[in-house]
């Protein structure tokens, strides 16, 4: 298998059937939609403009490119519609590196020539994203190839595999015709989505978190910092925006829309579902400094007469975040804060185990409208992994994590 750097193959010759040099190639293009690494056209400058070379006719590369095909049957370059032109689209741009989680500047590229029935097929191998692609690119052509290559020789590689590479498109219309997505960004922790998605520019941001699935998104956009999350939501048209926000852990929803203009809250609010908007409204009528405006009305309740076996059942069809199943809370008929269950202890009771039975003492529990400084305390004061919010009539309303601390204390520094 032969390696061929992009740069290297850039303004390499052309000859036609009869052996004349009929121009040089000007880019090479891939069309994503068929196949995303393999090499599909080279676009070659010729004395009667740009024509489209399709690389399943190419014979041979070593020594220039040689084909099987008349000039004259080539088609025009009239754009590059559907396709990735690696010169343009990638050299000095910014990709994403997913196994590395971040964003690197594109140096170069690696080609890999294969022979398939004694054609050559050329792939898009890796990116280099280090000082030898730089250095090829600054002395090719001033210094001799052979000379060149071995300087290239001693500089270590600094390569990301392309299958770990996601590439950042800004144009709408274009990522659909491409078919560019982030699905391996979108298996990244979101702390990590997070990191990278704060080193890219806000339309590069935008492009990232328009394509990312619901969920992801949401997950992401938790953890990046403030000020970026409301840029970006703010940049997202109100649609796509609320169905990031539907996705977010309430509190942590309500906390950002509580920092946007009202005229944009609204207008997120109007494209959510009416029970997660009527729940937001809710939690946005809080102050933000209180517990109620920390707090996360997704938790596990069961009935003050429920067993293990009941307990489980619940647990089993929650559909919250995971910061909130570590307890399981007893509330009364009228909804009134009776008792909390950690899981620890259902996993080692039998099913008909009375979940009464099983729960803390004292029964901590902070009031709605108690301030920061209050909860915090008592998280330190009872190594507390969630607090309960109660209402006035001791009524259960949300539940405060050990992650909305940690957040509080963040924003804090």
């Amino acid at each position: 298998m032969l390696n061929f750097a992009l740069t290297e193959l850039l303004g390499t010759p052309v000859f036609d059937t009869t052996g004349s040099r009929c121009g040089k190639v000007r880019e090479v293009a891939l069309v994503p939609q068929e196949d995303r690494a393999r090499v599909a056209v080279l676009i070659v400058r010729t004395a009667d403009g740009d024509r489209l070379l399709p690389f399943g006719s190419v014979t041979s590369i070593n020594g220039g490119i040689r084909c099987d095909v008349p000039t004259a049957n080539w088609g025009l370059s009239d754009g590059s519609e559907g396709m990735l032109l690696l010169g343009r689209d990638l050299l000095d741009q910014q990709v994403i590196d997913v196994f590395g989680r971040k964003v690197v500047r594109v140096n170069d590229l690696d080609l890999l020539q294969e022979s398939v029935a004694n054609r050559p097929v050329l792939k898009v191998g890796s990116v280099d994203v280090g000082p030898r692609g730089a250095v090829r690119r600054l002395l090719q052509g001033m210094v001799p190839m052979v000379a060149l290559r071995a300087l290239l020789r001693q500089i270590p590689p600094r390569s990301i595999p392309w299958d770990f590479v996601d590439l950042i498109e800004t144009d709408p219309a274009r990522r659909v015709k491409l078919k560019i997505s982030h699905d391996r960004l979108a298996k990244l922790h979101p702390a990590d989505i997070a990191d990278i998605v704060e080193d890219l520019a806000p339309d590069e941001r935008e492009a990232v978190f328009e394509t990312l699935k619901g969920d992801v998104a949401a997950g992401a956009l938790e953890e990046v910092e403030p000020k970026v999350q409301k840029a970006i939501l703010e940049s997202l048209d109100s649609e796509r925006a609320a169905e990031i926000v539907e996705e977010m852990e309430p509190d942590a929803a309500a906390d950002l829309l509580a920092d946007l203009a009202e005229e944009r809250t609204s207008e997120i609010l109007l494209e959510m579902e009416p029970e997660e908007r009527k729940e937001m409204v809710e939690l946005l009528e809080f102050k933000e400094n209180t517990a109620a405006g920390r707090m996360n009305t997704e938790y596990l309740a069961v009935n003050v007469s429920a067993t293990v076996h009941d307990g489980i059942e619940a647990l089993r069809h929650f559909e919250g975040g995971i910061e909130t199943v570590s307890t399981i809370y007893l509330v009364d008929s009228h909804g009134t804060l009776a008792g909390a269950v950690p899981l620890s202890k259902i996993v080692l009771a039998t099913p008909d185990t009375a979940m009464l039975s099983l729960t803390l003492e004292p029964l901590i529990s902070t009031h709605a409208g108690a301030k920061e400084k209050e909860v915090a305390e008592l998280f330190d004061k009872y190594n507390l992994s969630t607090l309960p919010v109660v209402d006035d009539n001791k009524k259960l309303t949300g539940v405060i994590t050990s992650d909305d601390i940690i957040s509080l204390l963040r924003a804090k520094l």
